[in-house]
């Protein structure tokens, strides 16, 4: 540039203002929802792969605390190796806990119940008595369905016998027994031992919608399937927090 140009003048030898390279042109829209819809995705996926995640309680295993279609939000990192130090708050399993894990004897299944007991302790249950450590557990959320005790014998199906008696045994470690709550009707730890800690995905937090299994029929067309959504649905539970 010669001494008669002005400093940050335009030349000949530069483009024209609206002469915008192509890499700086306006992306189009469909870029840019693509773009929205994959940022969507990955978060989606990150959060339901490490944050929470949605279930849906298919059996009554742990009535009456959890029922048959109640959907949970389950907090999948609370139990989670210490990925980020002391950005989430990080805890060991605990006794009493309700928590969802896979099936060790069908990873492809996820199963709900409550941990009654961890890694170390003597569990027993004598005559449908949960004993740990030797200490008789009272369980307000526990029930029995039957009144009926079956007692250890070898002439009745393990199914009957494990149910109500189970001799003192210590859980190994890196484990935890599970049981329904509903214990009368729980297919758990008695019948198929204890859960490794490997296929724990999660605590139970709360209830985000409830939806009963069936009613009679709401009547045809829109306004009648929205009359049986409504009707099925128990508000009562909408955002319960599971003990």
């Amino acid at each position: 540039m010669g001494p008669d140009v002005p400093a940050g003048a335009l030349t000949d030898r530069d483009p024209p203002f609206d002469a915008a390279p192509e890499s700086r042109r306006a992306p189009s829209p469909f870029r840019e929802y693509a773009e929205v819809v994959l940022v969507a995705v990955v978060f989606a996926l990150f959060v339901r792969t490490f944050l929470v995640q949605a279930f849906v309680v298919p059996t009554p295993s742990m009535e009456n605390t959890v029922l048959v279609g109640d959907h949970l939000v389950v907090n999948k990192f609370i139990f989670a190796p210490h990925r980020w130090g002391r950005l989430l708050p990080y805890r060991d399993l605990r006794r009493g806990d309700v928590f969802v894990f896979k099936f060790p004897e069908d990873p492809q299944r996820d199963f709900i119940k409550r941990a009654v007991a961890l890694p170390g302790d003597v569990l027993e249950i004598r005559d449908k008595i949960l004993f740990v450590n030797g200490e008789r557990q009272a369980d307000s959320r526990a029930i029995h369905a039957e009144s009926r005790i079956w007692q250890d014998d070898r002439d009745l199906p393990d199914a009957l016998r494990r149910r109500d008696q189970l001799p003192a045994a210590r859980i190994a470690a890196g484990s935890f027994f599970a049981m329904g709550d509903n214990r009368d009707s729980s297919y758990d730890s008695r019948f198929w031992g204890a859960v490794p800690a490997s296929n724990v995905k999660g605590r139970a937090l709360f209830i985000y919608w409830s939806f009963a299994p069936s009613s009679p029929p709401g009547g045809a067309g829109l306004a009648g399937r929205v009359k049986d959504l409504l009707g099925r649905t128990r508000w009562t539970r909408t955002f319960l927090a599971v003990r």
